[in-house]
């Protein structure tokens, strides 16, 4: 299959971009020519982000923005299209692992995970769809990919919100690809295993996360720039070729 690596001319956005697969992600699209624009909540993350993706000739621009405030992405899509042009590329990448017994008293992870995992995705569909499709009207395509994890198709305790957030990434994609298609903006759902990334830092149960860090004895997890040329073959394919729905495990991870 045949696929060209240069993204000059297009424009992609990326939430999550402070850190881990955004970020490399960032990196990764700029370094084949697409202007970016980095979303996520931490400025002077992005910020830095920006100089170094500027140092290296590429384009970037940074928006410090809580995917989760509708209002605020709104305005944060209209500023994108001001600065760097229609997005034709969106990596809806922002989200959140907090692992939680069901019967913990404390509601705010199980509330966290549903603000940012399918919330935070929502608005960022409503706030850059009108941009993707004027940009496959000018290009002949554009790409929507969402994040979601191999958590939606599998079991693992204590993980019960998150994976559901996950599945609904996933099962939200797949349905807006029908819908989207039509109009040349291909949706791609990505549904990787164990990543080496900040989301293991947030895990408050200590078994829990002791449990996970065992599974480097025995597992490579996969590093951020994996999920990033991942990203960027989805979007280098010719437009009549849409990766619909991508599961990416390290080689010894079983499930």
């Amino acid at each position: 299959m045949s696929s060209s690596h240069d993204l000059t001319g297009r424009v992609a956005v990326i939430t999550g971009a402070s850190s881990g697969i955004g970020e490399h992600t960032a990196i990764a699209l700029a370094a084949r020519g697409a202007a970016v624009a980095l979303i996520a909540r931490r400025a002077h993350r992005l910020a830095a982000l920006a100089e170094r993706i500027r140092r290296a000739g590429g384009r970037a621009a940074p928006f410090a923005t809580d995917v989760t405030d509708a209002a605020a992405l709104d305005a944060t899509a209209a500023q994108v299209r001001d600065a760097l042009g229609p997005a034709g590329i969106v990596f809806n990448n922002a989200g959140v692992m907090l692992p939680t017994p069901v019967t913990g008293a404390d509601a705010a992870p199980w509330e966290r995970q549903v603000d940012l995992n399918i919330r935070g995705l929502n608005h960022t569909v409503r706030a850059f769809v009108p941009q993707l499709v004027e940009a496959a009207a000018a290009q002949g395509v554009a790409d929507l990919v969402n994040t979601a994890s191999i958590a939606a198709r599998t079991l693992f305790p204590t993980f019960s919100v998150y994976a559901a957030s996950k599945a609904y990434a996933t099962h939200f994609g797949n349905t807006l690809r029908a819908e989207l298609g039509p109009r040349n903006v291909r949706v791609t759902t990505l549904e990787p295993g164990i990543v080496d990334t900040e989301l293991q830092g947030h895990i408050a149960d200590d078994r829990v996360r002791e449990r996970l860090q065992g599974t480097r004895q025995t597992v490579e997890w996969l590093q951020p720039e994996d999920i990033a040329e991942l990203v960027c073959f989805v979007a280098c394919q010719p437009a009549r070729v849409n990766l619909a729905q991508i599961a990416v495990l390290p080689t010894r991870q079983a499930a």
